[in-house]
């Protein structure tokens, strides 16, 4: 989830308003799934965390007074500071080294580089897909970028840089890569303050494993901004990566889609064949995935929606549905790790880690 509050939103709401409400996307009419079917896989999906309160830094920035950006950015990077990437870099890592998910989807994935050293500040640099990659290979693991794209750009002082991306990791011990790219949505917030700019994407990737086909998808879209609700720019977004997927292999679709189940986002992906991972094989579990405080402080967990999914389509028996396990990482205070200041947790997101087909 995105903590960011920009201005004013009415257009966007009228251009996502127009747009169909109840897209028809091609629906994929096999199963990979009789007794001898193609094996089980594994995914995982991180929102990263961009490691502070974005949206204090927007208002400052967007409010008109310039006597409080300062505060507000010092504010950010002091928090920064406390919840400490690398350390949750290494946590993430060991999960995925405990997990070992043929992909990974990661969402917030930044490049954030701060020079304040000619004011007497700090400077910051951090790249967390190379942390995090470096991290693996530590624990002797090799997972490669299938694909990425660039959302979210912040450039709203000199010396101050925050690059958002989304990327799709795979084990390249036992995944073959055919095809992988990232897109931004059509739609999409855009400026909401000097030198800030808002764009949300996906990306995907055609993969072989074990001989079957696949295609695997991690999508990030908009959060709600300053009070306003945009569930139908949501359902916009995902609309147009549904009508992008194929119907001839099974799709996965995972990561931090800013909406809870029932949404006009969430009946789409359903009335596009896409089955629910957690309602399916956790039924009558809540599960929420968001969101601990942005400081990441709380001793006790602090979520209260689930926005983060892992979804399915065309895995599974055709008669019995969705086989396999799904669980949350990031959820219980065991979870925590010691930071600089405090404990802390690995994000404010919890990540999942599932088993699709597993019977």
């Amino acid at each position: 989830m995105s903590r960011l509050s920009p201005p004013c939103l009415a257009c966007l709401l009228l251009v996502a308003a127009c747009t169909d409400r109840s897209p028809t996307a091609p629906r994929a009419d096999f199963r990979v799934g009789s007794p001898e079917a193609a094996p089980s896989v594994t995914v995982m999906t991180q929102n990263l965390y961009v490691g502070a309160d974005v949206d204090l830094v927007i208002g400052a920035l967007a409010n008109g007074d310039p006597s409080d950006d300062v505060d507000a950015l010092l504010f950010a990077i002091e928090t920064l500071g406390k919840t400490h990437y690398p350390v949750r870099a290494a946590a993430i890592a060991d999960r995925i080294l405990r997990e070992r998910p043929h992909v990974v989807g990661l969402q917030e994935v930044s490049v954030i580089n701060i020079d304040l050293s000619a004011l007497g500040g700090p400077v910051v640099e951090l790249d967390f897909l190379t942390i995090l990659q470096a991290e693996l290979a530590e624990r002797g693991l090799h997972y490669d970028v299938a694909a990425q794209v660039q959302n979210i750009v912040a450039e709203p002082l000199p010396g101050i840089s925050l690059v958002d991306h989304d990327a799709l990791l795979v084990d390249a011990d036992r995944v073959t890569v055919t095809a992988g790219a990232g897109q931004n949505f059509t739609l999409n917030v855009g400026p909401v303050a000097p030198g800030v700019v808002l764009r949300r994407g996906w990306v995907w990737a055609d993969v072989v494993i074990a001989g079957a086909p696949y295609r695997f998808v991690s999508a990030h879209t908009e959060a709600d901004l300053a009070g306003n609700h945009l569930g139908e720019l949501r359902a916009a977004q995902v609309a147009q990566l549904v009508a992008s997927l194929p119907v001839d292999r099974p799709v996965v679709v995972m990561g931090d889609l800013n909406d809870t189940p029932g949404s006009l986002m969430y009946q789409i992906l359903a009335a596009a064949g896409f089955t629910d991972a957690w309602a399916a094989l956790r039924p009558g579990l809540v599960g929420f995935t968001c969101c601990q405080l942005a400081n990441l402080s709380n001793e006790m967990p602090a979520l209260d929606e689930r926005i983060d999914y892992v979804l399915a389509r065309g895995i599974g028996h055709p008669l019995a549905g969705l086989h396999g396990w799904i669980d949350r990482f990031g959820d219980v205070p065991a979870d925590r790790l010691p930071g600089p200041a405090y404990p802390i947790w690995p994000s404010d997101h919890v990540g999942l880690s599932a088993t699709l087909g597993l019977r």
